[in-house]
């Protein structure tokens, strides 16, 4: 059991760095630093985007962006930091 609740904290914490890094990416973008026509960098956001965005999705039904923020990716953060230390408890 102890074996199988550290691999899901693994996974999470995996799934964590790559919210991270969608988020960076897309601020790169934004702010015109990549370029998405170049055929690499969005085939990566793109990849990027089919990983995050299957939990975010179901996120943004619920929170609004706010000033055209989107607080989604710090709600999920949120979560993931939740999630793990209920599993770390189980630990004990």
């Amino acid at each position: 059991m102890n074996t199988i609740i550290y691999f899901l904290i693994q996974v999470l914490d995996i799934y964590l760095w790559l919210i991270i890094i969608a988020v960076m990416v897309s601020w790169l973008v934004v702010f015109g630093v990549l370029n998405t026509r170049n055929k690499w960098v969005y085939k990566s956001c793109a990849l990027l985007n089919r990983v995050t965005s299957p939990g975010m999705d179901h996120l943004r039904r619920v929170i609004p962006p706010m000033g055209g923020i989107d607080l989604t990716p710090m709600a999920m953060i949120l979560g993931i930091y939740l999630l793990q230390s209920f599993l770390y408890s189980l630990l004990r």
